[in-house]
């Protein structure tokens, strides 16, 4: 009941009416990523171009809303972002519908005062390097341009930049992110044998790397469980640039990984660790303190900078909290789609393959803790 079928609806059908304008694809094709130009090929250039968003389906079950994009996977996985941020917001706008202009000061005033408060003290952190990761779960689109735009002014070069790409654009910034949960996700789904679904997360990387290098080799291990990937991992995954622990409490992840660096004869302080799971200011801090001076690190901030309007409304109530909300493959190709975490929580899929999959994988390392965002 928080957000209106209606409006819902006519946001997600204006996002399929969106195209790439003739200056984006122009800063697309020209701009440096990574260090790398023309990253992109000029037949994905061409195809991009032309790219429009797929049909959606929108029902409702128990008095939720069911939202998929059924397709072929090169269109629907593009929804992820704009369903969700547009969840986001409609829902931000109902729960502040009711406020007056002044109301609406205070609440602005409020948020800004606390994100520049955050701000100041990250500044504190010498090396310390922030990027954004919060277009999925922001408060609005004009929220998320203020925070960028408070912490490219607060924090200077310790921001690195943001995982928005016309914000990247707008505000002369990199363009920042790393490949996600749904590549092994599918590649699992797809596995015809329990040995090839064992080596599903490594096959994930080896395409990658033929299309990227450098500081685009970010593994993400998480996804069947970070304990098993580094059990079964190739020796020539730890050449590669870093890992992203995404859903283990990010200073057990990151000595995890760590120490599995050193018995493959590798120089932690030449590594690269990106922490991303729910951050906050303060786990930031410890984090930060944890690890410097043994591995490089960055962070990628996400809900806790676009979304954080706890205690700000000038009225009490929780309706301007953020929620966890994810958009995650249920199916490919007719088969189900698992994730399974480091955190149980944070598992998706159908209850029976999740069983297969952990006497696959194994349960070793995954600990369930609360899922705030």
């Amino acid at each position: 009941d928080e957000i209106d079928e209606g409006e819902l609806r006519e946001q997600l059908d204006h996002a399929r009416t969106l195209r790439f304008s003739k200056k984006e694809m122009i800063w697309l094709g020209g701009n440096t990523f990574y260090g790398r130009k023309q990253i992109f090929e000029p037949e994905f250039l061409a195809w991009l171009e032309d790219f429009r968003l797929p049909a959606y389906e929108l029902s409702r079950r128990d008095g939720q809303y069911v939202l998929s994009f059924p397709g072929p996977w090169m269109y629907t996985t593009l929804w992820e972002i704009p369903a969700l941020a547009i969840i986001n917001e409609l829902r931000s706008r109902a729960a502040m519908r009711s406020y007056g202009p002044f109301a609406l000061d205070v609440l602005y005033a409020r948020a800004k005062a606390k994100m520049w408060a955050k701000t100041e003290r990250l500044k504190a952190l010498p090396g310390i390097r922030i990027s954004d990761f919060g277009t999925r779960r922001r408060h609005s689109f004009l929220w998320q341009r203020w925070c960028v735009e408070a912490l490219k002014e607060g924090i200077g070069d310790a921001f690195t930049g943001t995982s928005n790409v016309l914000l990247a654009m707008d505000n002369d910034l990199e363009a920042l992110g790393t490949n996600a949960h749904e590549l092994p996700m599918v590649f699992g789904a797809l596995a015809n044998s329990e040995e090839e679904l064992r080596q599903s997360p490594y096959k994930v990387l080896r395409d990658w790397q033929r299309y990227y290098g450098g500081n685009l080799l970010i593994v993400l291990p998480d996804a069947f469980g970070t304990d098993s990937f580094l059990r079964d991992a190739p020796d020539w995954v730890a050449d590669w640039t870093g890992f992203r622990p995404d859903s283990a409490p990010p200073i057990e992840g990151g000595e995890k990984i760590i120490d599995w660096w050193r018995k493959r004869g590798k120089d932690p302080k030449q590594k690269l660790l990106i922490f991303s799971d729910g951050l906050e200011v303060e786990t930031i801090e410890e984090t930060y303190r944890h690890f410097r001076g043994k591995v490089r690190m960055s962070f990628g901030w996400g809900t806790n900078l676009t979304n954080d309007f706890e205690g700000c409304a000038p009225t009490e109530t929780d309706s301007l909290d953020a929620i966890s909300l994810v958009c995650k493959v249920t199916e490919a190709n007719g088969r189900p789609a698992v994730k399974l975490s480091d955190n149980p929580a944070k598992a998706t899929g159908d209850e029976k393959e999740i069983k297969r999959y952990l006497r696959i994988f194994g349960e070793k390392g995954r600990v369930e803790h609360l899922v705030k965002v």
